[in-house]
């Protein structure tokens, strides 16, 4: 496998310009949840929609932490982020909608769920490299198990 190497200055702007996106979306998810505990200490009172939306604000912070760690994103971060949006929506929306449209966010969330199981038991059964030098020794390994060898 050919892998193409971003050249040195493009990669600085690059890595510069994910810093800088990154850094926004933090400030941003710190001023959101703020102003929600700032209203929730306003009105006295605290509801499963805003326990479920400060879970929100929870994974995009892991999410943020995890790529300044890692470098790397983990898929797994927004699906979780989009199973409690849709856990959310469904506390909030629950008496205004149809049992159809209930049903669907249902499923959607088991399908989202059952999609997270299934990325767990991929990378355990099929490890990512976990650097440079462990994908050159898998692409090696590839090439003596898929050249024929000789008696």
């Amino acid at each position: 496998m050919q892998r193409f190497r971003i050249t040195h200055p493009i990669n600085n702007v690059v890595k510069g310009l994910e810093l800088f996106g990154l850094m926004v979306i933090l400030v941003a998810t710190f001023v959101a949840s703020g102003q929600d505990v700032a209203q929730m200490i306003a009105d006295r009172r605290v509801d499963l929609a805003d326990l479920l939306l400060l879970f929100l604000y929870l994974e995009v912070l892991a999410m943020i932490g995890a790529y300044l760690q890692t470098g790397r994103l983990p898929i797994r971060f927004p699906i979780y982020i989009g199973i409690i949006a849709l856990a959310r929506f469904l506390v909030i929306e629950v008496k205004d909608l149809e049992a159809w449209k209930m049903l669907a966010v249902g499923v959607t969330m088991v399908l989202l769920a059952g999609t997270v199981l299934l990325l767990r038991y991929g990378h355990l059964k099929l490890p990512y490299p976990t650097n440079e030098l462990d994908l050159e020794d898998l692409e090696a390994k590839q090439k003596r198990r898929d050249s024929p060898s000789k008696p």
